[in-house]
């Protein structure tokens, strides 16, 4: 409502005058606050903090894993069908074999419905020589980790860590099996996507597992009252474990030069090339860029073209195939 209004009809047209309250909207165009850029001051902790997360490509998703679990070689019998007294009970090598090319495997590490990253203690003793004690390293250890798995209505997937479980025990002879017969890796991997990649499941964090074996299948329970998907626990007790990036910023080698397939053994650290060498000196933001300038040179040759860029680790992935 203006402050002052008047008005007068001439000639078939309405002349008003008044003096508005409010003059915010006269010459919008040189307002100064449309000059100003979206978003906070880059200055600012909270600019500084997604500058941060920007520069990462977001944050790790807690559903966003895979696991790859390998059944151990179990006992080896005469014949496929004759055992020895002393292998009754045990797991075969043959039936391991099996269930390790079998499509269980794959739902397996599909119907992983939650699992941890292993921790590692730093085992310290201290020695006090003059004022506070200072401590000192002389060991390590893990705890073991539990999985839980979806199952099938056969319960395929428990009978996967039972036949695994019964390579080290026996229950026909209550005979117990050689270390190497019955222990296996298993390795758990972040999934994550990178900016200069079109695929949604890359590896940005891996680690390995050494000599795991399901010390517990855990129970299988019932009940009228609840209607929902079965599940059940397997806890894995291992030796030791390692990162698969953890010498250079995911500079490692996990593509096999003549398969073209994951081979997941021990790491093994790329050297670091002319350009490599030279990228991993820069700041964050230019080494980024320049490894997104050397991927896209590396798939602009025929042969990158053809296999989609996945003949260059690490700056190219296979997909997981679930």
């Amino acid at each position: 409502m203006a402050i002052l209004r008047g008005g007068k009809r001439i000639g078939g047209y309405d002349i008003r005058i008044g003096i508005p309250r409010d003059r915010s909207l006269d010459d919008v165009q040189s307002d100064p606050r449309l000059r100003q850029k979206a978003g906070g001051s880059p200055e600012s902790t909270i600019g500084r903090f997604q500058a941060m997360v920007n520069e990462a490509e977001g944050f790790a998703r807690k559903a966003r894993y895979y696991v790859n679990f390998n059944l151990p070689r179990g006992v080896q019998p005469l014949s496929d069908q004759v055992d020895t007294e002393e292998n009754l009970g045990f797991s075969r090598n043959n039936d391991l074999i099996t269930f390790n090319n079998d499509p269980t495997k794959k739902r397996v590490q599909a119907f992983c419905n939650t699992i941890t990253m292993p921790e590692r203690e730093a085992v310290v003793k201290q020695i006090r020589h003059n004022g506070p004690p200072r401590n000192f390293v002389y060991d390590y250890k893990s705890a073991p980790i539990t999985a839980t798995f979806y199952v099938d209505k056969f319960l395929r997937e428990r009978t996967f860590f039972e036949l695994w479980q019964k390579a080290g025990l026996s229950t026909t002879t209550h005979n117990f099996n050689f270390y190497n017969d019955y222990v296996s890796d298993v390795d758990i991997f972040q999934l994550g996507q990178y900016a200069s990649q079109q695929e949604r499941d890359d590896i940005t964090y891996g680690v390995r597992l050494y000599d795991c074996y399901p010390q517990i299948v855990g129970p299988v329970s019932y009940e009228h009252t609840a209607n929902v998907v079965q599940t059940f626990e397997v806890t894995f007790t291992f030796r030791y474990w390692v990162n698969y990036f953890i010498n250079q910023d995911g500079n490692i080698d996990l593509i096999s030069s003549t398969t073209g397939q994951s081979e997941f053994n021990k790491p093994v650290v790329k050297e670091g090339g002319l350009f490599g060498g030279l990228i991993s000196k820069l700041p964050p933001e230019i080494r980024r860029a320049g490894r997104d300038v050397l991927d896209g040179l590396r798939r602009s040759v025929p042969l990158g073209r053809i296999s989609g860029g996945r003949i260059f680790p690490p700056f190219k992935l296979p997909p997981l195939n679930i």
